[in-house]
């Protein structure tokens, strides 16, 4: 008779003592199934699936269709007590959906709809980082607004410090707002890779904190912030050699010989340049759209990532360029609606308040608090719809929905989802980018099937 073994500490509850663990290579969260249940244990594969050289799943992820084998979502890819139709028919198994997303290519609402629930399954990662850089980003725009206000409502009042209070105040909003600016470049390019990496892990149903995201994107930090700069010269070039010309102009005192004809003439020329820059503007904007998400998830750099992104969107650009625009409407439309009564209800009170320090500042407070209440909503959602029109184009171009069925199910064999999910966004597990890959598992020549972190 054998003693029972001793009991092993590191096992996660629902695993009993004689299994290994089933991930060694970093933290886990349990899986949650596509009806939104956690399974805080299951049943796990031989092997450890973080070894390379364990075995991999013999079968297709989720059943296969026409009743040809059980599956998670029972016989012929059909939910468990689903009726078949008339003379055995069999409709087409549903995708599965561990995440936020459905694992087959997204359609308009699948984009919006995933990326509300991104926000709604990881509230303190979203919400509360993005409230904490608009925080920071508009301290120094508060501080200038506040003198502002009350060079303003001095002058309302009509006391004689008018002509001293306005300009210092004025001297003091635009400093604030160039200082703003700069901190703004820096805190929304960093919380961009952080909102990455949480989506990353939320598309097979897993969840991280803000502490694993920032460890797991800090890296991709510099080449963040020289994407971004490379992105704005390329978009403001075109502006910036047309005003430096301008500015020329005047400073050569040519514009002050201009007659009508020439001003008319001077007229049609910057029109036609507004004309022709915001197409330019957006031809980059949809061609560029999908290279933040390669840096952080494939760990490209910045001229690889715009490379990555230009050939990613090939093919579909008129369909990313009406998700880009459409994202940018909502965007604006939930700016203006959450915060147009904060704004008017703090420059009402900075303007009559007869230009009294406390009213200034609560004003300025009251307009700081609908800025921050607008990017704590819209940074995580125009994150996410980044981020899933990247995985939609991969999905589509690549075939990478395969990959993420077959991850999927995996997870769901070993009861949870572990870290080692986030490098499956490596290019080199595109089904159909590689010569050879398997059209079955979606798994690259050479490599096999998915069973675990990478070594």
């Amino acid at each position: 008779m054998t003693d029972a073994p001793d009991p092993t500490p590191d096992v996660p509850p629902g695993w009993s003592a004689e299994q290994p663990p089933p991930y060694r290579g970093g933290a886990a969260t349990s899986w949650v199934s596509p009806g939104g249940q956690e399974r805080p244990g299951a049943s796990p594969d031989p092997g450890n699936p973080g070894d390379p050289g364990g075995p991999g799943p013999q079968r297709p992820p989720y059943g296969t269709p026409h009743g040809h084998g059980p599956g998670p979502y029972g016989h012929g890819g059909q939910q468990y007590g689903e009726q078949s139709g008339p003379y055995g028919f069999h409709p087409q198994p549903q995708a599965p959906r561990p995440g936020i997303i459905p694992l087959r290519p997204l359609a308009l609402g699948d984009i919006l709809d995933g990326s509300i629930k991104l926000i709604r399954a990881n509230p303190k990662a979203t919400l509360g980082l993005s409230a904490v850089v608009a925080a920071i980003t508009t301290l120094p725009i508060t501080v200038g607004q506040a003198f502002l206000l009350q060079g303003y409502g001095t002058a309302l009042s009509g006391e004689s410090e008018t002509t001293e209070i306005l300009p210092i105040g004025e001297v003091i909003d635009l400093t604030g707002t160039l200082i703003s600016l700069v901190i703004t470049f820096f805190a929304t390019t960093v919380l961009t890779g952080i909102l990455t990496r949480v989506l990353g892990r939320a598309v097979f149903g897993g969840r991280i904190t803000a502490g694993e995201a920032w460890r797991l994107a800090r890296s991709r930090v510099p080449a963040l912030l020289g994407l971004v700069l490379i992105q704005g010269l390329i978009l403001l070039a075109p502006a910036l050699v047309a005003f430096m010309a301008f500015v020329s102009l005047m400073m050569a005192g040519s514009l002050d010989d201009l007659d009508g004809s020439s001003v008319g003439a001077m007229f049609l020329l910057v029109l036609l340049f507004i004309l022709l820059y915001i197409p330019y503007v957006l031809f980059f904007q949809t061609k560029l759209a999908l290279a933040a998400p390669s840096v952080v998830l494939e760990g490209l750099g910045a001229t690889d990532a715009m490379r990555r992104s230009w050939r990613l969107v090939r093919g579909d650009s008129w369909r990313v360029l009406g998700i880009v625009l459409l994202t940018g409407m909502l965007i604006g439309l939930v700016g203006v609606v959450l915060s147009f009564p904060f704004s008017l209800a703090g420059t009402l009170l900075g303007l009559f308040g007869e230009g009294s320090a406390a009213s200034a500042i609560i004003g300025a407070l009251l307009v700081s608090v609908g800025g921050i209440l607008t990017s704590m909503i819209t940074y995580p959602f125009q994150a996410g719809v980044s981020g899933l029109l990247y995985a939609d184009r991969r999905m589509r171009a690549e075939a990478f929905d395969l990959v993420l069925r077959t991850a999927a199910a995996r997870n769901q064999e070993q009861g949870w989802v572990h870290a080692g999910v986030d490098d499956l966004w490596h290019p080199s597990y595109a089904a159909a980018s590689a010569p050879g890959a398997d059209p079955g598992t979606g798994a690259p020549p050479h490599q096999g099937p998915y069973q675990g972190p990478r070594p």
